[in-house]
């Protein structure tokens, strides 16, 4: 077993990139826990904390990066939450230009949201509450990325399934990978689709892996019996397509099957999803059980768990 080490708040990144110095140095299987702030840097503690006012350049933090030694481009990360802790209270907030009904605001709405006994108190709702990251990734290949926007490195992927019990594998672009994790939400629905979940601070204990010779286009998740591809574009049916292709390139790697009849049985056992729709590219995912992949002959070393 690695050893553990521990990430502060104070080391956080805003954009991802191959710039980025790491905030700790770590071997494959070691556990890191990373501090995070809110998606707001934890500027919103009041209903009075206006949205309008705050100050933009401390949106979306990520807690990093943490370079892992001998990864290296072409192979893959992979990220296993071991646990995910949230603060006692988070913020939603909705208004003019956020999500699909963001036309029928003129301002924008603040809401604070308690967090007790595993239950989020919206009004008289008692909602229990499901833990996740809204980003994770890595150093891009080329260029700069700012937190807020996914991509093939991972980024603000903002999707449900990406929380405890989950393994997100990543490929990696630069030496070290650079993993940067944050943006936290004690709930979130699929869509995310006034822009914020339940926006909040915490810590989230991960191992990290070093997957050699993995090559990815785009991360893939591990969830609840399932391996999700995931694919961010300019429009969801870009996203779709990109998602659904990166799993019949990737079966078909490792699978003794044909296009063909991989493709019929993604139309009868596979599930298309959407995670975001409000970032500036949305992410859409596909998802197939992980019993039918080992059917195929994907072993569990191939897959990653």
């Amino acid at each position: 077993m690695g050893s553990k080490h521990l990430v502060s708040s104070d080391n956080k990144v805003f954009a991802f990139s191959r710039e980025m110095k790491p905030a700790l140095i770590i071997e494959d299987g070691d556990e890191v826990v990373f501090e995070t702030l809110d998606c707001f840097s934890n500027q919103i503690k009041t209903t009075e904390d206006r949205l309008e006012n705050l100050n933009w350049s401390e949106v979306n933090p990520a807690t990093g990066p943490v370079f892992v030694n001998g990864a290296k481009p072409g192979d893959a990360l992979v990220v296993e939450i071991l646990d995910i802790e949230v603060a006692n209270q988070g913020v939603v907030v909705a208004g003019k230009g956020l999500g699909p009904l963001g036309e029928k605001f003129e301002g924008f709405h603040t809401k604070i949201v308690k967090i007790k006994d595993g239950c989020a108190m919206f009004n008289d709702l008692q909602l229990p509450i499901d833990p996740m990251i809204g980003v994770i990734g890595v150093a891009p290949k080329e260029g700069s990325v700012n937190c807020g926007t996914p991509g093939p490195h991972g980024g603000n992927l903002d999707t449900r399934y990406i929380k405890k019990g989950a393994k997100v594998i990543l490929p990696v672009f630069v030496e070290g990978g650079l993993l940067a994790l944050g943006d936290l939400h004690a709930l979130m629905g699929d869509g995310e689709v006034c822009g914020t979940g339940i926006e909040v601070a915490g810590k989230v204990t991960a191992r990290i892996f070093l997957k050699k010779g993995l090559e990815l286009r785009n991360p893939m998740v591990i969830s609840e019996g399932n391996l999700f591809t995931l694919a961010s574009e300019k429009t969801l049916d870009e996203a779709i397509k990109s998602a659904v292709s990166d799993m019949a390139e990737f079966v078909l790697r490792y699978a003794n099957t044909s296009l063909e009849e991989l493709t019929m049985l993604f139309s009868i056992v596979g599930n298309t999803e959407i995670s975001q729709v409000v970032d500036p590219l949305v992410t859409a995912r596909f998802r197939i059980p992980l019993d039918v992949l080992e059917k195929l002959g994907l072993s569990k070393d191939t897959i990653g768990y």
